[in-house]
């Protein structure tokens, strides 16, 4: 498979996913806050290929948590701001073939007296410090759907 055939493989895949889970924004958050969750899916797009996320600094940290997944890293976007287009982590989860999928995005603060700001609306729930790590940390499953929500802090649809 030529470089040229595989980049346009996987754009066409990162926009059929896209397509797909459009339905995974749910219809009754504000409209800003769907624009910025599409941003963020915009953005995250080409991490579908873990080997995009590896080039632009993600980082397998080789910490997988059930209903979670396995987090990539990239410890030069922890920074003490919030961008929906840059999350500090990258969630996968296994499918059938052994391979990982994304699943879902982290936002990652460095903790402070209180939560940062971060999507608009109140939908969002920042969690101090849940894995020991002295940050606040918001979970977007932009990716794949949760019956949960899109910011619940895990996803039972992940093993």
């Amino acid at each position: 498979m030529t470089l040229r055939t595989k980049v346009f493989s996987t754009v066409f895949v990162a926009l059929l996913a896209t397509l797909t889970h459009a339905s995974t924004i749910k219809s009754d958050l504000p409209t800003e806050t769907r624009m910025e969750v599409a941003r963020a899916r915009g953005a995250t797009a080409k991490y579908h290929n873990i080997a995009a996320a590896e080039a632009d600094g993600y980082v397998n940290i080789g910490l997988y948590i059930p209903n979670e997944g396995l987090h990539y890293v990239n410890f030069g976007l922890i920074d003490g701001t919030f961008d929906p287009e840059h999350p500090e982590v990258l969630l996968y989860a296994p499918i059938d073939d052994g391979d990982f999928r994304l699943v879902g995005v982290e936002y990652l603060v460095p903790l402070s007296p209180s939560p940062p700001e971060g999507f608009t609306g109140a939908e969002d729930q920042w969690r101090s410090d849940a894995e020991g790590f002295g940050l606040w940390e918001l979970t977007a499953w932009i990716w794949m759907s949760n019956p949960e929500g899109i910011f619940a802090d895990d996803n039972p649809r992940v093993p």
